[in-house]
């Protein structure tokens, strides 16, 4: 197995945890929306899912840059 392979299965595995990143941060967004807080409460929640959604996309984003320095090397 060269580099090549080795970043692009690398890279898939991290974009894979990125998008499950993504997903766990949808669900955590409609369970507060669904806990019926108080307006200044739910701002707060939010935001805080909005820090980890964009954690998630960039993990992701690593891991298809990743991806496509596998395959330019392949």
């Amino acid at each position: 197995m060269n580099t090549g392979d080795l970043l692009i299965w690398g890279g898939a595995a991290v974009t894979l945890a990125g998008v499950i990143g993504l997903f766990a941060c949808v669900v955590y967004a409609l369970k507060v929306r669904r806990a019926g807080l108080e307006d200044a409460a739910m701002r707060k929640a939010l935001q805080r899912g909005v820090v980890w959604n964009m954690a998630a996309l960039f993990v992701s984003v690593l891991g298809l840059m990743a991806v496509i320095m596998g395959i330019t090397l392949g």
